[in-house]
């Protein structure tokens, strides 16, 4: 997006970033639904020592599991290539600064997406899972629908990963100059409170346990993003100090 060339040469340019991630993504979509059954077996792992099997309750509904998941993988896989493209778009309207943080700002987009999905997945669901088929007790037998077991798990997951984008987060505002460590660290009770009500809205279950269990990590996030800010802010630009003289006739001849 250079701001020199004219408004159809940015949308030529927009339309064939566009053009780019959609073939990405559709090929990272087919080659996810060709392994949707490995995809499905992985995704039960966490209810698969409570629950044998799960069951559809339409003849379709199969077929828009297989179909969530691979569009879930595939947005999952897909998303530092999409991140590139954006990139590539924004990159001639961009600062020096912005520019030389760009390799980080999707590599560490990309590792604290995984890290937020891996948490999701081994320490979060299979608790939060226990927990909630533990209300059932002796008189109830649970009939899990797999749709409803596979959104479940793609929204916890997905959310997840979106909330451990915050020390990303927190660099790209640092670097655009919207916010610094001092503004997150004077705000840091308002986010408390606001991480509190966002792990009691996303954890799966209402157990203080389980809310804590989500609620911590964001904490260390929030940290974590309070000490990115202070190392990548932008070094001041030096000061230019200009010595005057003496105020008098500067021609000693007149």
């Amino acid at each position: 997006m250079d701001p020199s060339l004219p408004l159809p040469s940015h949308l030529d340019e927009l339309r064939r970033r566009i053009i780019y991630s959609l073939v990405f993504f559709a090929c990272a979509f087919a080659g996810a639904f060709n392994y949707s059954s490995l995809l499905f077996q992985i995704l039960k792992r966490p209810i698969s020592g409570t629950v044998d099997k799960l069951v559809f309750f339409s003849p379709t509904e199969a077929l828009a599991v297989y179909l969530n998941i691979s569009l879930t993988a595939a947005l999952i896989v897909s998303m530092p290539f999409l991140l590139y493209q954006l990139w590539k778009f924004i990159e001639p309207a961009a600062g020096q600064s912005l520019k030389s943080g760009v390799f980080a700002f999707v590599g560490g987009a990309t590792l604290s997406f995984s890290a937020g999905v891996m948490f999701s997945y081994f320490l979060l669901l299979p608790p939060a899972i226990k927990f909630l088929l533990g209300f059932a007790g002796p008189d109830l037998q649970p009939l899990i629908s797999a749709q409803n077991y596979i959104s479940f798990i793609t929204w916890t997951v997905m959310g997840t990963g979106l909330v451990f984008e915050m020390p990303v987060l927190s660099y790209i505002l640092t670097k655009l100059g919207l916010v610094n460590h001092r503004l997150l660290r004077s705000k840091y009770k308002f986010a408390l409170i606001a991480i509190l009500v966002v792990a009691a809205v996303l954890t799966p279950t209402s157990d203080i346990f389980n809310m804590m269990l989500f609620a911590a990590p964001m904490l260390v996030l929030y940290e974590l993003s309070i000490w990115i800010s202070r190392f990548s802010a932008a070094a001041p630009a030096p000061s230019v100090v200009i010595k005057a003289g003496p105020i008098g006739n500067e021609n000693p001849a007149l």
